[in-house]
């Protein structure tokens, strides 16, 4: 049997993501198995780990909630327990999830993550239904939770230029913190330059290898969300961070399954991405106490200037990723608004009278 190398960020991450579904898949019905095998064509692991998850938290409350199901283990319950399931029930389960405790910890979802749970035991359902194996799919009866427009969390140009310089020098850092800093400034230039620079996905940083920078072209391959690759440019204030940052590269010692990784931790493997979280909170932190910035917040601030820099939706789209153009609209839906009020002053029906 083929093992697969550890260096290779993404093929690891699949593997990883396979072994937690099959130890979801454990705990769940044993017809649970048949709804995974007939999605595992056109989703990915990580899409049907969440699934598993979801699924999992349904069933764990169907056990704890209905008395009848209650007296059976859930990983015997028949395919005919979906049939017993009414439209009331996965509305209470909805306000259950609003707040629940597990393992002494309240945990709460908002209306996006009652929205996500539910799409997955739609799509649950809907499998089961289409496919002629149940008779009733209650799961389709109960409206998706409204959503609320969020305002976009993004830093203003002064405030990227404050992070940056902060990043180099480090001032206002605790003494414990300029110790690693002294270790990491030249890594952690590059990474927050490049993830400003370009917009790309924390998972995509992570997963970099030296060979996809391409300096010929100022380009970096990355492998998106649903696993197809891309290539993303970047500019002058990218390349010198990042050319900077492999001179000092070259003298590191790789541990072992990690010698192609671009960013290394202070260990020598490659980044994780909470590691990449939390740096960018500790600079970020210095930078403004109002704004909560995360990896994803900075791809929201170049999402942002690239779209009030060229007005191409389309070309946003494109560069961050969004399969759907509308979803790129949704985000930056004001700044569209305010070019649109920009018109009403741009065009002069007549001159004005010369006093």
């Amino acid at each position: 049997m083929a093992v697969l190398k550890q260096d290779n960020y993404h093929d690891e991450q699949n593997r990883q993501n396979i072994l937690k579904l099959r130890a979801v898949l454990e705990t769940l019905p044993g017809f649970c198995k048949t709804f995974f095998r007939g999605i595992e064509e056109y989703t990915s692991t990580r899409t049907r780990l969440a699934y598993g998850y979801d699924i999992r938290m349904f069933f764990e409350f169907l056990h704890d909630q209905n008395p009848t199901l209650a007296k059976m283990e859930i990983t015997d319950y028949p395919l005919s327990v979906l049939d017993q399931v009414t439209r009331t029930d996965i509305q209470e389960y909805l306000e259950y999830i609003s707040l629940y405790q597990k393992d002494g910890r309240d945990i709460t979802n908002d209306e996006r993550g009652k929205a996500r749970k539910l799409a997955s035991l739609r799509s649950f359902y809907n499998y089961f239904f289409e496919s002629e194996m149940i008779e009733k799919n209650p799961a389709a009866l109960v409206p998706l939770p409204k959503l609320h427009e969020k305002e976009i969390i993004r830093l203003e140009p002064n405030e990227v230029a404050i992070l940056l310089d902060q990043v180099e020098d480090g001032t206002k850092l605790t003494k414990k913190e300029l110790e690693y800093h002294k270790k990491t400034k030249v890594r952690d230039v590059a990474l927050l330059t490049l993830l400003l620079g370009t917009g790309i996905r924390v998972s995509e940083c992570v997963g970099l290898d030296i060979s996809d920078i391409n300096f010929d072209v100022n380009g970096i391959k990355i492998r998106r969300k649903g696993g197809y690759e891309a290539v993303i440019y970047f500019g002058q204030e990218v390349e010198t961070a990042l050319l900077d940052y492999l001179e000092e590269r070259k003298r590191i010692i790789p541990a072992d399954g990690h010698e192609n990784a671009l960013f290394l931790s202070l260990q020598n493997r490659r980044i994780a991405v909470r590691s990449v979280e939390n740096l960018v909170k500790k600079y970020a932190s210095r930078v403004t106490t109002l704004k909560k910035i995360t990896p994803h917040k900075l791809r929201s601030t170049y999402g942002t200037s690239l779209y009030q820099e060229t007005g191409d939706i389309y070309l946003v789209a494109d560069v961050l990723g969004h399969k759907d153009v509308n979803t790129t609209r949704k985000h930056y839906a004001a700044q569209e608004d305010a070019r649109r009020r920009q018109a009403a002053n741009a065009v002069h029906l007549r001159e004005k009278p010369r006093e």
